[in-house]
């Protein structure tokens, strides 16, 4: 698969070039069309209800552990409604094996990445939502790579799927002492590669398939999904209408136009005062708290007075609607754009407090593995 252009400075780009779509997949689809997909092959139709329940419920792939299945067409059924989706490419490993981030190659040979952070009593997966991603912030990795194509709904699910077996298994080795840990995903963050808004019905449907009960899908609480945007103001009120709590967290990154439509290009189309008017609209209705996301960059938008104006902002649109959260930024190799000192970081935090805004600065993962979004699949391409 060949190298996207780079975008030029600024360029946002939200339709994602065509390509070959991945096979379909069980994951693709609700659980009302999963027994008519399964005939239309040629299979009896309450085989799907069987599937489903092999992929969702136990994480199993393999035809042999399927023995409900009539064992002459075991392997077919698992080769047309599971087909293979991702590829492993490269493993890291940080933070005393807490953490855990994957390349993936997808069937046409782009590539993506999850990572998987457990913590006492949870694990967390961040995943990704497009190979690339089109909005083009100058200090993130991903964005400075282009838009290859958006990813599917199962390519969405399965690296979640995969995390769960993986822990099922044991295989992301053991917690602290006196943590068992737990044997399933317990959150999950649209953070990864990709504006997963400007993939919305991909996106959407992960969600749901991740939400819905058990055998239809994961059967995780809504409550411990977070979906992450650059700030597409109609595609925010859009979610907020779904009719699932998933949390919202907006990449702000500068409370002011100027500044922030240099590092957030989408500020060109949505400026900073309608973004924040769409999270407070999405916190109205779902009853969600909002998280602002700040990635502070050392000289670039830490100042004490951005701090204030961030927190002026936040505060006239009311109390108790939102929690910010500075992040260290993890910078890019060649770089110009690195993280704040410690000092200043503090200074941020003691600001926002001060104008009543709950500030809880991110807890950074895997810096000695490439860990920004984007790094390792560069250097692994």
């Amino acid at each position: 698969m060949g190298t996207p252009t780079r975008p030029r400075p600024g360029q946002l780009t939200f339709a994602a070039p065509r390509r070959g779509k991945p096979p379909v997949h069980l994951a693709d689809l609700a659980p009302g069309e999963r027994k008519d997909f399964l005939t239309g092959l040629g299979h009896q139709g309450f085989r799907a209800k069987q599937l489903s329940t092999h992929y969702f419920e136990r994480l199993v792939v393999d035809p042999d552990q399927m023995p409900d299945l009539p064992k002459a067409q075991r392997a077919d059924l698992v080769a047309a409604a599971l087909p293979q989706l991702l590829t492993p490419v490269a493993t890291r490993v940080a933070d005393d094996g807490l953490t855990h981030k994957k390349v993936w190659r997808l069937f046409d040979g782009a590539l993506v990445e999850s990572v998987v952070m457990r913590y006492p009593g949870r694990a967390t997966i961040c995943i990704s939502s497009q190979a690339g991603c089109g909005m083009n912030c100058p200090f993130c990795a991903t964005g400075q790579g282009g838009l290859q194509r958006n990813m599917s709904t199962a390519e969405i699910v399965e690296q979640v799927v995969s995390a769960a077996r993986s822990l099922k298994a044991g295989e992301l080795g053991p917690m602290p002492e006196g943590d068992a840990g737990p044997l399933r995903v317990s959150n999950v963050v649209f953070m990864g590669m990709g504006e997963a808004l400007a993939n919305y019905r991909a996106a959407i449907g992960a969600i749901r398939r991740l939400t819905d009960p058990a055998p239809d899908g994961l059967g995780m609480s809504a409550r411990g999904i977070t979906m992450s945007t650059v700030g597409l103001v109609p595609a925010i009120d859009k979610l907020a209408g779904e009719g699932i709590p998933v949390t919202l967290a907006l990449s702000l990154h500068a409370p002011d136009d100027e500044l922030r439509d240099e590092l957030v290009p989408i500020n060109t189309r949505w400026k900073v005062g309608e973004a924040l008017d769409a999270a407070r609209r999405y916190f109205d209705t779902t009853g969600r708290r909002v998280s602002i996301e700040y990635a502070l960059i050392r000289d670039i938008n830490d100042q004490a007075w951005r701090a204030d104006l961030l927190g002026e902002q936040l505060a006239a649109r009311g109390k108790g609607w939102v929690h910010v959260n500075p992040i260290p930024l993890n910078p890019t190799p060649g770089s110009k754009w690195t993280a704040s000192r410690k000092g200043v970081e503090q200074q941020f935090v003691e600001r926002l407090r001060a104008h009543g805004i709950p500030t809880t600065v991110r807890d950074t993962r895997g810096q000695d593995i490439d860990g920004a979004c984007g790094q390792l699949a560069a250097v692994t391409a």
